[in-house]
């Protein structure tokens, strides 16, 4: 995977915006120090119906040279946590406060007649994308395409949660292409819980709940394949592990307590495989949300089940919510790890290392406490999709290349060179069409009409894993490999693992998916791998979704670029 992009446009963003200095208290966005306790981001509640908060996008540069990014609040609450009902409507007043970089490159992205903010994307701008949430893709809402907030302007946000929306955990973080990786790097990211799980998974009720957001960051030197080094360092609430030696960060818990865990992977390009260890025994851990869904529930009868594991794997962008009993006096060591991730020969290196620290407290941190159940629960947004009418099927491959006459051979020696001439680009395209890499201005790649419920076929046609997340809606999972997943282990993502090939077997790896195109969301969002390197080199596509009386207006994309015929396997060529 090629790190070019991510290195220039940090070079670029840190000359001349920032001084290096520790991220401490007085920084723009202060951070603790390797090995401190974990501590719970700030909340921020709705009233009546509305939660309204101005953010400011801010950027410093910690004691390492490495850039970081930040949403703060106007009384200085860094990454705040939005804590919504169904039907609740977020009011967002957003300015970019990071400075511009003169000199820097600039692309006009969008025409008179379809901008949203400013009209030219620079290194500085920034947007927000509210990640999971089935909210309108209109220009004010969760639009990405075309909005964009240079240095020094000030956009506004109107977020409406459906009350159909399933509670549980989502995430707000920028999403302006080419350079959204460095900024979820740089830690521009927060949590937004949807309120009513206990209504659904009532063995929630009562519960102190702990929020974990883990992130990656860039490290001051540039990995490459082959290194034992990881391609990125990991933190816990901002509670940085730093490689070589991963100082793990404290979470302090109540001898044999339960609590519940709210866990999103606000990475930008680290895969997770997590597990709470006891004298290095794995423990079971009680899934009760998947990526903002309650597990089970979507069958109509507005009940979740449990599902025990004892490892979680989460992409970038996954979510799991969870019940974990604290280790009792006779434990002697208590971990939270996350284990080796082979990502494939083409991949990042992801190695096994400690995240935290279990203490054993005679008072834990304080945490806010689940409420009692009390409700009955509203309609569930995906009910029974598991047996709804099929009404189209589709199929898409992830797809990558080196931009010279062929591609090397798919092996890690491949790799070792320099950054400046790994000229990669990625791709997801509809079976049959053209590979073509995203631009804000391309036609959409699929169109369909509202009240459609599809199947899709992704298949991986490279040796790395690639993770396909759908904007503004869920989709049910229902095979890996061509392998049914039993119904009753059925579950919704919104981004969900692709393996890697092999480079060899005449299959692709693939998941089939169902996609619910039932619900009020109408117009152009995007759908692309969550690996952010690989989105901001072209993993992304455009889909339109016509409502009813525009269902004829579907528009097909000018064949052009490389075709699916030359993007098999082998040589393959750039066409104009």
């Amino acid at each position: 995977m090629a790190r070019n992009i991510i290195a220039v446009t940090l070079l670029l963003l840190t000359f001349g915006l920032a001084q290096p200095g520790h991220a401490g208290a007085s920084s723009p966005c202060p951070r603790p120090a390797p090995g401190s306790e974990v501590l719970p981001p700030p909340d921020l509640y709705s009233s009546n119906g509305v939660l309204n908060v101005a953010l400011t996008y801010n950027t410093a540069v910690d004691e390492l040279g490495v850039t970081l990014f930040c949403f703060v609040t106007s009384d200085g609450l860094e990454s705040p946590t939005l804590h919504v009902n169904p039907g609740d409507t977020i009011n967002i007043t957003l300015t970019n406060m990071v400075p511009g970089a003169p000199g820097a490159p600039a692309e006009v992205v969008s025409n008179r007649g379809r901008v949203c903010g400013s009209d030219t994307m620079t290194l500085t701008s920034t947007n927000m994308h509210f990640h999971g949430i089935n909210a309108s893709p209109r220009c004010h809402s969760d639009e990405v395409i075309r909005t964009l907030v240079n240095s020094g302007q000030t956009f506004t946000y109107k977020i409406k949660i459906p009350k159909n929306e399933p509670p549980g955990l989502y995430w707000y973080h920028p999403h302006v292409h080419s350079i959204s990786s460095p900024n979820v790097l740089g830690g521009g990211t927060g949590a937004i819980i949807v309120e009513g799980i206990e209504n659904i998974q009532p063995a929630v009720a009562g519960l102190p709940q702990r929020l974990l957001v883990l992130r990656d960051q860039l490290l001051p030197y540039l990995p490459t394949q082959g290194s034992d080094k990881p391609f990125w360092n990991l933190s816990v609430n901002y509670t940085l592990v730093p490689y070589p030696t991963y100082p793990p960060a404290i979470i302090k818990m109540q001898s044999g307590a339960k609590e519940f865990w709210r866990v999103a992977n606000a990475s930008a390009n680290s895969i997770l495989d997590l597990q709470v260890m006891y004298d290095g025994k794995p423990q079971p851990l009680q899934i009760v949300g998947l990526d903002g869904v309650p597990t089970g529930s979507q069958d109509g009868k507005r009940q979740g089940t449990i599902i025990t594991r004892k490892n979680i794997f989460l992409p970038p962008a996954g979510r799991a919510e969870f019940i974990v009993t604290g280790p009792d006096a006779g434990v002697k060591q208590a971990t939270v790890i996350t284990n080796y991730i082979d990502s494939g020969p083409a991949g990042d290196f992801l190695p096994a290392r400690r995240l935290a620290v279990i203490q054993q407290a005679a008072k834990a941190t304080r945490l806010p406490k689940m409420p009692a159940v009390s409700k009955a629960p509203n309609r569930q947004r995906f009910e029974e999709l598991a047996d709804a009418k099929v009404t189209g099927k589709r199929k898409l491959f992830f797809y990558e290349v080196f931009t010279e006459s062929r591609v090397p051979p798919p092996n890690r020696a491949a790799k070792r060179k320099p950054p400046e001439d790994q000229n990669m680009v990625f791709f997801i395209t509809v079976d049959g069409d053209v590979n073509r890499p995203y631009d804000p201005n391309n036609p959409p790649a699929i169109v369909t009409t509202k009240g459609a419920v599809e199947d899709w076929t992704i298949e991986n046609r490279t040796t790395e894993l690639h993770e396909f997340h759908m904007h503004q809606i869920h989709f049910l999972l229902l095979e890996i490999n061509g392998k049914k997943v039993p119904k009753k282990d059925q579950q919704f993502y919104d981004t969900f693992n692709v393996p890697y090939w092999d480079g060899e077997s005449p299959k692709f790896p693939s998941i089939k998916v169902r996609m619910d195109f039932r619900g009020a969301v109408t117009g152009e969002f995007v759908y692309h791998c969550h690996i952010l390197d690989h989105e901001d080199l072209g993993m992304m596509a455009i889909i339109r979704v016509n409502s009813a009386k525009d269902s004829a207006k579907a528009v097909k994309p000018p064949r052009r670029g490389l075709t699916t015929a030359q993007s098999g396997k082998g040589s393959v060529r750039l066409a104009g």
